[in-house]
């Protein structure tokens, strides 16, 4: 006598492959550095396991939780910082965004071997034009880096229509790209003087008229993505000063010697790679 056949049901995997392959959530860029050595002569392995490993984790985790389910999450963080550095209520989404691509350019910067990589005698050239020596830019860089009384990044810029050169400093997770010129931070607001409340109004009423529905003032004319006198620019090379990437290796007051050791470690073949190309940018 037979028994009745009992009936499985099959899983339909078809119909899931198409939602797995369109979720396309942030993942940690793959270091260049080993974790295990660290980053010679810069980081010890457990430094660089907490400022980058432990922190980009972080970031990537916290980004995923704001965008995912969102048309943001296939997005880059580049693109993301750029779309959201004008909505006050996405800058949380800029912050995580903006620190994932500020500290992954950081990172990306660095040499990876022991083998010194000199710049090229044609990014020399230009940079002794725009600060008169290699010495200056190196002491501007690390003064700069050395003065900010608080956490941000340190950029070498370039114009992205002349060959000039110049450091910006961005504090916090600001960002040095024209289009996310409202949340460039160029200045420690905790030693600045705020603007009267006459000024923030018309601030806030310009805010709001170059950013409502993309569209320009009353004439309805659009805006370009470049903030009024905002001149574009390609970040070449950048230091972060956020205590969480020297404190591990150098202490409270070892600031000063990281900055220094960290200029001794930067890929300058990478630099000029960026020097040369326009609307390319690292993770």
């Amino acid at each position: 006598m037979f028994k009745p056949r009992v009936r499985i049901p099959r899983v339909r995997i078809a119909q899931a492959q198409p939602l797995m392959q369109r979720r396309s959530l942030h993942q940690v860029p793959i270091p260049e550095f080993s974790s295990a050595q660290g980053i010679p002569k810069l980081l010890s392995p457990d430094g660089f396991h907490l400022a980058y490993t432990d922190y980009m984790q972080l970031l990537v985790d916290k980004l995923n939780a704001l965008v995912g389910g969102t048309e943001m999450e296939m997005k880059s963080p580049f693109q993301i910082l750029q779309q959201t550095a004008r909505e006050p209520s996405m800058a949380p989404t800029f912050n995580y965004a903006s620190m994932l691509h500020n500290n992954a350019f950081f990172f990306g910067g660095l040499n990876s071997s022991e083998t010194d990589k000199p710049m090229s005698s044609r990014l020399q050239k230009q940079l002794e034009d725009s600060f008169g020596s290699i010495e200056t830019l190196q002491r501007e860089m690390l003064v700069t880096a050395s003065a900010m009384f608080g956490p941000g990044f340190v950029w070498l810029v370039k114009n992205a229509k002349t060959n000039n050169y110049r450091v910006l400093a961005t504090y916090l997770a600001g960002s040095p790209y024209s289009s996310a010129h409202w949340r460039r931070q160029g200045v420690d607001m905790n030693t600045v003087e705020g603007p009267t409340s006459t000024e923030k109004s018309g601030a806030a009423q310009e805010y709001i008229a170059r950013t409502q529905l993309g569209a320009g003032a009353a004439n309805g004319t659009r805006w370009k993505n470049t903030a009024p006198g905002g001149i574009d620019v390609i970040p070449l090379l950048c230091v972060s000063t956020w205590e969480h990437v020297y404190l591990r290796d150098y202490g409270v007051a070892g600031k000063k010697q990281f900055l220094e050791n960290w200029w001794n470690r930067i890929d300058w073949t990478k630099v000029s790679d960026r020097a040369q190309i326009e609307n390319k940018h690292m993770y």
